[in-house]
C-alpha cells in the first residue's frame, strides 16, 4: 500500500490491517503507537502513605507537611474514586459477556475496542463488527473498508470524558430491550449516555435516552441539565417531544399579558381566603424572581397592574357607599365590612407589585385623587377601615426608601388627602395587625414630611404636634421629622427668600 493511501486512510479514522492499532474518537483521530493491553490496566498505584512512626510526632506542623497531608488525602480520594469506576466497569464487562453469550448467532468477537481515559486509564473489550456496524453510523463507517473474512480490528478511542459511559453505550448496543434496561437509572447517567450514543450515531441509544427523559419528572436542577444539554448536543426534531415540557408556543406579549390578568384576577376573586393568601405569596415571589432576568422575562405590564388597581379602588368605593348608606340594614353589615377589609387587602398587595417593579409612581397620584374615597372612609368605623390606610402607609414608606419618585405636588397631595385618615386608623392598624411595623411607617411618614417645602413641613408638623399630645401612642410618632424641621427652621442657615411662612426665623452669626 502505498504511504500516501496509508496517510489518507489514517485521516479518515480508521485502518483495518491487524498490525497497526488505531486510536480514534468522534471528534478526533489519532494513530497510537501504544500496544493493545487485553485487559484493563489501570495506571500504576502512588507510593504508599508513609506509617505513622515515620510521620513528625510534633503538635505544629510545617506548611510542607500540611500540604504533604492534604496531597495525600487527596490520593486517597483519587484512587476510591478509581475503584468504584472499576468495579462498575467490571460489571458492565460481565453484562456484556452475558449478552454475547445470549447471543450466540455472533460467533467469536472480531473486534478489539479499548477506550481510553484523558489520565490515561484503560479498557478493553472484545466486541463484534456486525453489532457495532448495525447500531452504530459511527462505526460503521470506520469498519466498512475491510470486509476481509477472519481479519481482526484493533480499535482505540482515546481522551473519553468518561470510559465508564463509553463502556455502558457499548453494552447497549447488544441489549435487546433498551427502554426496559435504562429504568431506574438517574437523569445525568441518562444524558451521559444520550452524549455518547449522539457521538458515536448510535440512533437506537439516542431514541432510548430521548424516550426516558420525556417520561421520567425531573428536579428543577435536572430541567437545566436537560435543556443544557440537548441545546448542545443538537439533535433536531428527534427531541422536541422532550422540551414540549418546559417550552411553548411563540406567544405574543399580549397574549401572555392576558394570560397574567386572568390569574392575578382570579387570585383577587377567590372565594377561599387561605388560599388566596397563598396564591398572593406565591405569584409575589414569582414575579419578583422575574424582575432577575431581564434577558428572559416574563413579566406582567404596568397596564394589566393599574387595571387591577381601578377595579379594586371603584368595589371599595361601591363597599363605602353601600356601608354609609341610610338604609344599610339591607345587607349584613358584618359582610360588608369583611368586604371592604378584603378589597383593602388585594389593593395592598398590587401596590406592593407596583412598588416592587418600580411602576408606583402614577399610583402615588391616582390614590392622592381619590378625595371621595377618603370621604366615604370618614364615615366608616375605624374598625373596618384601618385597612385601607394600610395603602398611604405603604406608599410613605417607599418614598422614604426612595423606590417612588414623585413631584412635591404630588407628595403633598398625597398627604393632604390621606394623613388625617391614617393618624385616625393608626392605633387600629398598630393593634389589629402584626404585620405592621410601627417604626417603619413612622419612618416612612417622617422621610415624607421632610422631602416637602420649609412651609408644607411646618403646616404638617404644627398640626402633628397638637395631635400627638392628645393622642400619645395613637398617633405616629413622628419627633425625628419635627427635630429636623426644628433645626432648618430655628438653627441652620438655610433661607427661602420665596418662602411666605408666617413663623419668624432669626439667623445668628457667630464671630469665627
Amino acid at each position: 500500500m502505498a504511504s500516501r493511501e496509508v496517510s489518507t486512510m489514517i485521516k479518515q479514522g480508521f485502518i483495518s490491517d491487524p498490525t497497526l492499532s488505531l486510536s480514534f474518537s468522534p471528534s478526533r483521530t489519532t494513530l497510537s503507537s501504544r500496544p493493545y493491553s487485553p485487559s484493563s490496566s489501570p495506571p500504576p498505584p502512588p507510593p504508599p502513605p508513609p506509617t505513622e512512626s515515620a510521620r513528625p510526632s510534633h503538635n505544629n506542623p510545617t506548611l510542607f507537611e500540611m500540604m504533604s497531608e492534604e496531597a495525600l488525602r487527596g490520593s486517597k480520594t483519587i484512587e476510591e474514586s478509581r475503584r468504584k469506576t472499576q468495579r462498575r466497569v467490571a460489571k458492565f464487562l460481565t453484562e456484556l459477556k452475558a449478552y454475547s453469550f445470549k447471543n450466540g448467532g455472533l460467533g467469536l468477537s472480531d473486534v478489539k475496542l479499548t477506550v481510553v481515559s484523558r489520565d490515561g486509564y484503560r479498557v478493553a473489550m472484545d466486541v463484534h463488527r456486525r453489532v457495532l456496524s448495525e447500531k452504530s453510523r459511527f462505526f460503521a463507517e470506520k469498519l466498512s473498508q475491510r470486509r476481509e473474512k477472519g481479519v481482526s480490528h484493533t480499535v482505540e478511542i482515546s481522551e473519553c470524558d468518561d470510559v465508564e459511559v463509553y463502556v455502558e453505550t457499548v453494552v447497549l448496543m447488544y441489549c435487546d430491550d433498551l427502554k426496559k434496561r435504562l429504568i431506574g437509572e438517574n437523569v445525568t447517567k441518562v444524558l451521559a449516555l444520550l452524549k455518547v450514543s449522539a457521538a458515536i450515531m448510535f440512533d437506537a441509544g439516542i431514541s432510548s435516552c430521548l424516550e426516558y427523559l420525556e417520561a421520567v419528572p425531573w428536579s428543577e436542577d435536572e430541567e437545566e441539565k436537560v435543556v443544557s444539554h440537548l441545546s448542545q448536543l443538537e439533535l433536531d426534531g428527534s427531541m422536541t417531544e422532550v422540551l414540549q415540557r418546559v417550552s411553548s408556543e411563540p406567544s405574543t406579549s399580549a397574549r401572555s399579558d392576558g394570560i397574567l390578568l386572568n390569574l392575578l384576577s382570579g387570585v383577587l376573586q377567590a372565594k377561599d381566603d387561605k388560599a388566596r393568601r397563598e396564591m398572593k405569596t406565591l405569584f409575589s415571589r414569582l414575579l419578583r424572581e422575574d424582575s432577575f432576568d431581564d434577558d428572559n422575562r416574563f413579566d406582567v405590564s404596568k397596564e394589566t397592574l393599574y387595571h387591577l388597581c381601578h377595579r379594586c379602588l371603584s368595589s371599595l368605593v361601591l363597599c363605602l357607599s353601600e356601608a354609609t348608606a341610610i338604609d344599610g340594614s339591607r345587607r349584613d353589615r358584618g359582610v360588608l365590612m369583611a368586604e371592604i377589609a378584603r378589597e383593602a387587602d388585594n389593593l395592598q398587595w398590587i401596590v406592593d407589585i407596583l412598588i416592587e417593579k418600580r411602576m408606583a409612581n402614577d399610583f402615588v397620584k391616582l390614590w392622592a385623587d381619590q378625595r371621595e374615597l377618603a370621604e366615604l372612609h370618614s364615615k366608616i368605623p375605624t374598625m373596618y377601615r384601618h385597612e385601607i390606610s394600610r395603602i398611604t402607609a405603604q406608599l410613605c414608606i417607599a418614598i422614604g426608601r426612595g423606590n417612588i419618585l414623585v413631584g412635591k405636588e404630588s407628595r403633598f397631595s398625597l398627604l393632604a388627602t390621606w394623613l388625617e385618615a391614617l393618624y385616625d386608623d393608626f392605633g387600629w392598624m398598630r393593634r389589629a395587625s402584626k404585620s405592621v411595623d410601627k417604626k417603619l411607617v413612622e419612618d416612612g411618614l417622617s422621610h415624607t414630611i421632610l422631602t416637602l417645602s420649609m412651609r408644607q413641613q411646618q403646616a404638617i408638623l404644627l398640626k402633628w404636634f397638637d395631635r400627638f399630645l392628645n393622642k400619645g401612642d395613637d398617633c405616629p410618632n413622628i419627633q425625628r421629622a419635627f427635630e429636623v424641621w426644628w433645626r432648618r427652621a430655628f438653627i441652620r442657615q438655610y433661607t427661602d427668600a420665596e418662602d411666605s411662612s408666617q413663623l419668624q426665623i432669626t439667623v445668628c452669626s457667630y464671630p469665627s
